[in-house]
């Protein structure tokens, strides 16, 4: 080790990250290895070089070296291979290259020739067979600007992220080049006509795990997706597991990433809930639903809970959703929030008419445990349009969809203005007095350039838009007496849970 500020651990990480991108395309890639940074990097560029997949590599001091792509050979790229392409590689069968497909659709690029493994029926002895037929290469995409249906793209020269902190571990193979624009959002700074109003949200976050939440692009979109739309109590649905939603509730009130540090007005004091049972089944398994509040804004957390139905179907499973209750002061009014997750009949990418979606029905004796509450909201992913006949029990009770059927809840790159209304935010007539009359689907700044597409990258944080709502709601007495502004070096507060 001669390289001046290189230690053992940072060439250790060095070495773990060359192996798991499968080799390093320029010098710059070395400024994403966690330890080394732009800053370090500038310090030793002109010490170092890449070589060429196949030319030798001349490691000479004092030498730099121009960037090159690498060789591809006469091997398969299996990041961009159609699949006629992928069964000319000898071992490879018709499944397998379905196989291969379908993984790299649901979770992007190859970062490495071993990541093949991941891939079903595939291992390693296979692997050794193939190897020297195909090779990883990935395309650095261009951003889809999130602003209009023409879904036009451009390239941006300065990375979205700062390259210079040394905590940062950004992921493999993502458009370290490229930056997303958010939308210019005017500003409400809590107040409509004069008067205080507060606005809450639902976000399916379409199944979020700790992997996805690690993602900083997934961190960034929803975490400057509040910010910007000032929503200050947000209910979210699709959570694989339990601890993802603290990991954007961590970022709110930290702020690790540039976009978020770089904000310039107060980002407020977050906490956040999730449900201790799962409220959704599908085929993937089990999800969870979670709340998400800043307490700055005068929200308080009274109580939380699932809602159990005791419908069971035939085969002895689950039958109903679990409903997640929660109790919340939101300045001087009292709100019952009730998270809804139901999974829609319709398959991942099928294009339905508003009417057309299926959903689960709400239990009805769920709802007749509902009738004693006061100020109810109901918000969350009904899978379906408000139209349909599974919510006339909601009609029958007097409540009202806030988002229209023609209006539609659900995105991607390829029909960035959606097809479907399954998202929705439904009140008590009780709560008609205090809405002020504005709700939103939130459309613009849900892509971002470290969020895979297919084998792309710059895709959406989610198939579904955020639906926010606007009330009027006076400050209560405890909240005059805050301090408006949140000290970025106070402890950070513990996560509820």
């Amino acid at each position: 080790m001669t390289l001046p500020g290189v230690s053992r651990a940072v060439a250790h990480n060095i070495v773990q990250y060359r192996d798991r991108i499968g080799g390093f395309r320029k010098v710059e890639d070395l400024a994403l290895v966690s330890g080394v940074g732009a800053t370090k990097l500038e310090a030793i560029k002109l010490e170092i070089c890449v070589s060429s997949r196949t030319g030798s590599s001349q490691h000479s001091p004092s030498l730099l070296c121009r960037e090159q792509e690498p060789s591809t050979g006469s091997g398969i790229n299996i990041n961009t291979a159609t699949p006629a392409q992928l069964l000319s590689v000898r071992a490879l069968t018709e499944k397998l290259v379905h196989n291969i497909v379908a993984y790299r659709t649901e979770h992007g690029p190859f970062r490495s020739i071993e990541d093949l493994v991941r891939v079903n029926n595939i291992n390693s002895s296979l692997l050794d067979r193939i190897r020297f037929q195909v090779y990883v290469q990935r395309s650095r995409a261009p951003s889809t600007t999130n602003g209009g249906p023409n879904g036009t793209t451009k390239v941006y020269s300065s990375p979205t992220f700062s390259l210079s902190s040394e905590d940062l571990d950004l992921p493999p193979g993502g458009p370290t080049h490229m930056t997303c624009v958010r939308p210019q959002v005017e500003p409400l700074l809590g107040l409509r006509d004069g008067k205080p109003v507060v606005r809450l949200g639902s976000w399916s976050l379409q199944g979020c795990s700790c992997d996805k939440a690690n993602n900083p692009g997934v961190r960034e979109v929803v975490s400057m997706t509040l910010l910007e739309n000032e929503i200050k109590l947000l209910a979210v649905q699709d959570l694989l597991e339990r601890e993802a939603l603290e990991k954007i509730c961590l970022e709110l009130n930290q702020g690790t990433l540039s976009s978020i540090r770089r904000w310039k007005r107060p980002r407020g004091l977050w906490k956040c809930i999730t449900s201790e049972k799962p409220t959704a089944h599908s085929s993937k398994g089990v999800s969870f639903s979670g709340f998400l509040w800043d307490t700055s804004s005068g929200i308080d957390l009274k109580d939380a809970g699932v809602l159990d139905s005791a419908g069971v179907n035939g085969n002895g499973n689950d039958a109903q959703p679990g409903l997640y209750l929660a109790h919340f002061s939101v300045g001087s009014v009292e709100l019952t929030m009730v998270n809804v997750h139901l999974c829609s009949a319709a398959s991942v990418g099928e294009v339905f008419s508003p009417d057309e979606a299926r959903c689960q029905r709400l239990p009805s004796s769920i709802l007749e445990t509902l009738k004693g509450e006061k100020e109810l909201v109901l918000l969350g992913d009904f899978g379906c349009s408000p139209q349909s006949p599974e919510l006339d029990v909601l009609r029958k009770e007097k409540l009202c969809a806030l988002v229209p059927s023609s209006q539609f809840t659900n995105i991607s790159t390829r029909t960035p203005q959606g097809t479907q209304c399954l998202d929705n935010i439904w009140l008590s007539r009780s709560l008609k007095r205090i809405y002020s009359g504005h709700c939103l689907v939130v459309r613009e700044g849900l892509t971002n350039p470290w969020i895979p597409d297919n084998w792309s990258w710059g895709g959406v944080v989610s198939d579904h838009c955020p639906v926010v709502a606007e009330f009027y709601i006076q400050p209560s007495c405890k909240e005059l007496s805050r301090v408006a502004a949140v000290d970025r070096g106070e402890v950070q507060p513990k996560h509820e849970r």
